[in-house]
């Protein structure tokens, strides 16, 4: 896999994680601009999924099997927009803290993504 492009996304990932804590901190519900910052970690994801598909396509194996690599990658994938869309049942603080809480996850899916490659 592209170890830059881990590391990248695992620090947005974070970056989204503390801009909306701190938004839950001060008790606001996820805005806009939280949207956008999760549309530009969802990208990352995406380009992270294709990369991985096409690495698999041409041969390459991860070091502990292709069919948890893939659902890891999948998972990585639907983790912010799935926090996102449950921040929009939830329009109050805990709706900030939902995607806080998907920016953190994804962070960890990062790292293990990048041990199960191999790194």
């Amino acid at each position: 896999m592209l170890d830059v492009l881990t590391l990248v996304t695992a620090v947005a990932a974070l970056l989204l994680a503390a801009w909306c804590g701190w938004a839950a901190y001060r008790g606001q519900p996820t805005k806009d601009w939280h949207f956008i910052g999760m549309a530009v970690v969802t990208v990352l994801t995406l380009a992270q999924l294709v990369i991985g598909v096409v690495k698999l396509a041409q041969g390459q194996d991860p070091e502990q099997g292709t069919t948890i690599f893939v659902a890891y990658l999948l998972g990585a994938f639907a983790c912010i927009p799935a926090a996102g869309f449950m921040s929009l049942a939830e329009r109050t603080r805990w709706g900030s803290v939902t995607v806080a809480a998907g920016g953190v996850v994804l962070a960890v899916l990062q790292v293990r993504l990048y041990d199960i490659w191999g790194g």
